[in-house]
């Protein structure tokens, strides 16, 4: 039975998101954070309806769509960016709203937010680097237009500074084809980096596989550190070393903000455990 104090199913739950992979399809970490959020729905008899947009012009038709059709009860936004109009949007259709990643503060001025840290956990990777002493570190990142990248982006800047070492960053777009091909323009460089940190595990694995191709032993002639612990990450080899947060929680985090949003609550901020580094076999002192 639902808890929730309306008839009928139980809540009605819409996601778009934007493919990230090269055939089309959504990142590990979206397969993991569904994977939560089903679990908590499911027991409130609730569902998770999914549609991949090529854009956020296109994301916010779907949600005009869903509203004006009457499939959803809320949304989840993420990848948040400057001046993200679908906060706006959600308030004018009356479409509860939960932003993971948004500003803290935000859950003070009326919006459902799921924190987390990202400046935080960008500082505890380089820390674990810098404490094996590597000092030539290279960073390929995500898309610049995502808020969560640029909040690590200066943390990686600050963390590498202040351990003496010399940082560049490369931006990539999440696919595998950019984590290999980013990776190869990196060893070329003289002198190269002795590490080098991916914000995801498609970009990490690809890497790692494109510095093997071009002779180097992971981590004897190079320390791989990907972003999140998925099973790629697990049965690579060698296995990556990772910022290790809890997707799933995240997930079930996420999901119960949906239910009280659509209960008509005030909106909250649930911040998630934070994010540690497990260190595998992809890093060691640099030779």
């Amino acid at each position: 039975m639902t808890s929730l104090e309306r008839s009928g199913p139980g809540p009605r739950v819409g996601m778009a998101l934007l493919p990230i992979n090269d055939d089309g399809g959504l990142e590990p970490f979206y397969a993991d954070l569904l994977a939560g959020m089903e679990e908590e729905l499911d027991r409130h008899d609730g569902t998770v309806f999914l549609h991949v947009v090529p854009d956020l012009d296109a994301e916010i038709l779907a949600y005009r769509r869903w509203v004006a059709e009457g499939l959803v009860d809320a949304v989840v936004v993420s990848d948040l960016v400057d001046g993200d109009p679908r906060q706006a949007v959600c308030a004018g259709l009356g479409l509860p709203a939960v932003h993971i990643g948004g500003d803290p503060a935000s859950g003070e001025s009326g919006q459902w937010v799921v924190g987390y840290d990202n400046a935080r956990a960008m500082c505890a990777a380089v820390d674990h680097l810098t404490g094996l002493g590597h000092r030539r570190i290279a960073w390929v990142s995500g898309p610049d237009r995502y808020r969560h990248t640029r909040d690590r982006a200066a943390a990686f800047a600050q963390a590498v500074a202040a351990a003496g070492g010399e940082g560049t960053r490369w931006e990539g777009d999440y696919g595998a084809a950019a984590g290999a091909a980013l990776t190869g323009e990196l060893l070329a460089a003289d002198p190269r980096p002795t590490a080098i940190v991916y914000d995801n595990d498609l970009m990490a694995v690809a890497g790692l596989k494109a510095a093997q191709r071009l002779g180097l032993q992971v981590p004897r002639d190079l320390s791989i550190l990907a972003w999140d612990d998925s099973a790629n990450s697990r049965i690579c080899h060698p296995p990556l070393s990772v910022v290790s947060r809890d997707v799933h929680e995240l997930g079930v985090l996420t999901a119960g903000l949906l239910l009280r949003a659509v209960r008509g609550e005030a909106p909250t901020l649930e911040s998630p455990p934070v994010a540690q580094v497990v260190a595998r076999a992809s890093t060691a002192p640099p030779v």
